[in-house]
C-alpha cells in the first residue's frame, strides 16, 4: 500500500506561494535567496527523497512547472524524476513539455487518490500542488508532511492550511533536521485513532 508524502518548501509563516518568483506575486522568489552549502545539502536531501519515492502525485500547474524545468535537464536527479511514475490531477489534457511516465488522474480526487494508494507500493511524493494538498489534508489522505522551512516572514501570501476545513488535525513530530545554516526540515505524521 502506498503512503502520501507531502514534501514542501515553506516560509516560516507558512507561505507556499510563488517560491521562485515565476507567478508575479510581489513577495515571491523567497526560495531563490539561499545558496552555497545550504543549497547543496538541500539538493542532496531532495535527491535522496526522489530515489526513495515510488511515484509522484502532482497538480496540473505544478506538473507543468516541473516538466518545463526537469524533462530535458541532465543528471542523476533529473533521470530519477523522469523514470518515476507521475500521476497528475488534471481535468483536461496537459499543456507543456512531455515528461516520461505520466498518467492523468481524472474524476473525483479523493476516490482517485485513495485508489492510487491501494495500487502503488511505497511513497507517493507530492511537490507543490497547493490546491491538491489542501484537498488531501481535508480528507485525511496525507500520511506524512515534510516541511522545509525557509527563514522568511512574508506576512502575506497563500498558505497550505488556509482551506483544509475547521476540524483539528493532530500531528506528531517525527524528526527535525537542520539543513546548513538557514533551513530546517520538519517531518510530521498525523495522529490517527487506532
Amino acid at each position: 500500500m502506498g503512503t502520501i508524502v507531502v514534501s514542501e518548501n515553506v516560509t516560516l509563516d507558512g507561505v507556499v506561494q510563488d517560491p521562485t518568483g515565476d507567478e508575479g506575486f510581489a513577495l515571491g522568489g523567497w526560495f531563490t535567496h539561499f545558496g552555497g552549502a545550504d543549497r547543496d545539502e538541500w539538493s542532496a536531501i531532495e535527491y535522496a527523497e526522489a530515489r526513495a519515492a515510488a511515484a509522484l502525485l502532482l497538480g496540473r500547474r505544478t506538473y507543468t512547472w516541473f516538466a518545463g524545468r526537469w524533462a530535458a535537464r541532465p543528471g542523476d536527479w533529473a533521470d530519477r524524476l523522469r523514470e518515476l511514475p507521475k500521476y497528475v490531477v488534471a481535468s483536461a489534457a496537459l499543456d507543456g513539455p512531455d515528461w516520461m511516465n505520466v498518467e492523468v488522474v481524472k474524476g473525483e480526487v479523493v476516490e482517485e487518490v485513495s485508489a492510487l494508494k491501494q495500487r502503488v507500493d511505497g511513497e507517493i511524493v507530492v511537490y507543490g500542488s497547493r490546491q491538491l494538498v489542501q484537498s488531501l489534508l481535508a480528507h485525511d489522505l496525507v500520511d506524512e508532511l515534510r516541511l522545509t522551512t525557509f527563514p522568511y516572514l512574508l506576512g502575506a501570501g497563500e498558505r497550505w492550511f488556509d482551506r483544509i476545513g475547521p476540524a483539528t488535525r493532530p500531528l506528531r513530530l517525527v524528526t527535525t533536521r537542520a539543513i546548513g545554516n538557514t533551513l530546517a526540515l520538519h517531518t510530521y505524521r498525523p495522529e490517527r485513532a487506532a
